[in-house]
């Protein structure tokens, strides 16, 4: 099954809404309810993509600012256009960001510290704009088990074609389990560093819902489905609908676990 080359592709936010970015909203307020902080602080939202985090940050902890910052224009502007001036959005890398130390209470990153060129330096850069005794967090999905909808694609396209499976999020991001997340903020000189998970049911109507947003082109799945020609990719779809578990109403019942962590800048 020949195909190009399918890079992480994340710019174009209205289809990376309909493939991640409504889940990631059902995972924002539970990992902040997990996270555990009081209202009136300064936040940090780093990689903040369509605004997700930053717009659960504002419904549920009532904070006294928000920061977003993001390397993607595409995504940046999904994010002013949901969020506005409610959020003080810069385009900017999670290893250089464009704050000043001690300048917020708490910073937080979500799904994103896996795709992080430098993980080392961007907790060393969240550490830097975060006050002594404030709190940097983050979750990842669980690509390697419990992010399903992810975990049924790869398993039908790396039968078809082996060498899908060096795309595989679940073989790339083995690493980041809750034991190197916790490791990794703790070598960051971050302190009472604690992780965990939270979950979220994703449910798909039938099997056209849940293939339809792997054609959007945004992530690796979707842009590897896309760089398939016509008669590949309607294989893959095949394969996937025989393996996808289904209700007897065709509903599709599935759900996502991310994984979290946070720790404490020393005072």
């Amino acid at each position: 099954m020949a195909h190009v080359e399918a890079p992480d592709t994340w710019e174009q936010g209205p289809a990376y809404e309909r493939y991640v970015g409504r889940w990631s909203r059902q995972v924002a307020p539970r990992f902040l309810e997990w996270l555990r902080m009081p209202g009136g602080l300064r936040w940090l939202d780093v990689g903040c993509g369509t605004g997700a985090l930053s717009a659960a940050v504002l419904a549920t902890q009532d904070p006294l600012s928000v920061d977003g910052v993001e390397p993607s224009e595409g995504f940046l502007e999904a994010a002013v256009g949901h969020l506005g001036n409610r959020v003080t959005f810069h385009r900017a890398d999670a290893a250089a960001l464009p704050l000043d130390d001690a300048s917020v209470d708490v910073v937080v990153s979500g799904l994103v510290l896996n795709f992080v060129p430098d993980l080392d330096a961007a907790l060393a850069e969240m550490s830097r704009v975060v006050v002594p005794g404030g709190v940097v967090a983050g979750y990842v999905w669980d690509y390697a088990d419990r992010m399903q909808l992810m975990r049924w694609f790869w398993r039908a396209a790396v039968e078809l074609d082996r060498s899908a499976a060096a795309l595989d999020e679940g073989a790339r991001f083995e690493a980041f389990t809750p034991e190197e997340l916790s490791w990794r903020f703790a070598s960051a000189g971050l302190v009472d560093v604690e992780s965990g998970a939270v979950e979220v049911p994703t449910p798909f109507a039938d099997f056209d819902d849940y293939w339809a947003p792997f054609l959007g082109g945004q992530g690796v799945a979707p842009a590897y489905a896309m760089s398939l020609d016509e008669a590949a990719r309607e294989r893959l779809r095949r394969r996937l609908r025989e393996l996808v578990p289904t209700e007897s109403d065709g509903s599709i019942r599935l759900v996502a676990r991310a994984w979290t962590v946070r720790g404490i800048v020393p005072a």
